[in-house]
């Protein structure tokens, strides 16, 4: 089963590039800190600005450099079933133990639509798949009754739930089997999400602290959770100001006033505005991460 605190990881640039050594001291970060999973070329990992051999290159450096310490879901989704396939078939030749697909965005298909794309790169591939919802970035909702008929397929084993709705998760946690993985896809709904019987999270805020975020799910699963419920609202500040603009120009802002990588972005993602940069530093001096 897939659980625990999973990182959405950024993608590190230099220039034109993609930051090789800058990706390796990321994830090297994550597990020395207690990520439970590394989560390359999602939305956070500006994927939809990777060219095809760059995204399979972040996917390959990713694990490499993670050695099968923690699991690694790789994203592979698209709004093209074939192109989706082919990302996916990918991430198993080298060696994911998982695949992250979005929702196919732009094309709006219908929630039969959306049923027959998971279902077709499900019957094309081996690997364990993870169906991710954000309603908010691809303008449909994939649905309580559709996601419970695709978790009825063997090697779709999850979902990252981004609706932000504790409805829409009650009511999937409901329709899908106890091994079905449902995960947040946003943090400030980790703990309830964990509380209505949610497996972990694929977070953007553990890119900054991933050791307090891998504790709110480590403390609610040993029953501690009146410290999970602490953390969670410790994190409140940070969950929010990861989203004072569009995501990830503040996380990537956030790790470079930290020192870990540049925080460089690809058009047309550009520098946090003054206001909100001075807004984030706030956030961070208050959380001790800078000075």
């Amino acid at each position: 089963m897939i659980k625990g605190a999973m990182v959405a990881l950024v993608t590190p640039f230099k220039g034109v590039k993609v930051d090789e050594e800058g990706l390796r001291t990321l994830i090297e970060f994550q597990i020395k800190n207690g990520t439970e999973g590394i989560v390359p070329c999602g939305t956070t990992g500006e994927s939809a600005t990777l060219s095809h051999e760059e995204h399979e290159r972040v996917i390959e450096i990713t694990i490499e450099a993670v050695a099968r310490r923690v699991p690694v879901i790789a994203g592979t989704g698209s709004n093209n079933t074939i192109e989706a396939i082919r990302l996916t078939r990918h991430a198993e030749k080298a060696g994911a133990d998982g695949a992250l697909l979005i929702t196919p965005y732009y094309n709006k298909p219908t929630q039969e639509g959306m049923y027959q794309h998971y279902r077709k790169v499900a019957e094309e591939t081996d690997i364990s798949l993870v169906l991710y919802n954000v309603p908010g970035r691809t303008s449909v909702n994939l649905l309580p009754e559709t996601i419970g008929r695709l978790a009825q397929i063997k090697n779709i084993v999850g979902i990252k739930e981004a609706s932000g709705s504790l409805q829409q998760i009650s009511d999937v946690i409901k329709l899908c089997p106890e091994t079905f993985s449902v995960l947040s896809g946003d943090d400030f709904v980790t703990f309830p999400l964990l509380a209505v019987g949610g497996k972990g999270v694929i977070s953007v805020t553990a890119n900054v602290v991933p050791g307090d975020v891998a504790n709110i799910c480590k403390s609610f699963e040993r029953g501690d959770y009146a410290e999970a419920r602490r953390l969670h609202y410790q994190l409140l500040p940070l969950n929010n100001a990861m989203f004072f603009e569009t995501n990830p120009i503040p996380v990537k802002t956030a790790l470079g006033l930290m020192g870990k990588i540049s925080p460089e972005l690809r058009l047309p993602l550009s520098p946090m505005s003054a206001v909100n940069l001075e807004k984030l530093k706030k956030v961070m001096r208050e959380y001790g991460l800078i000075r």
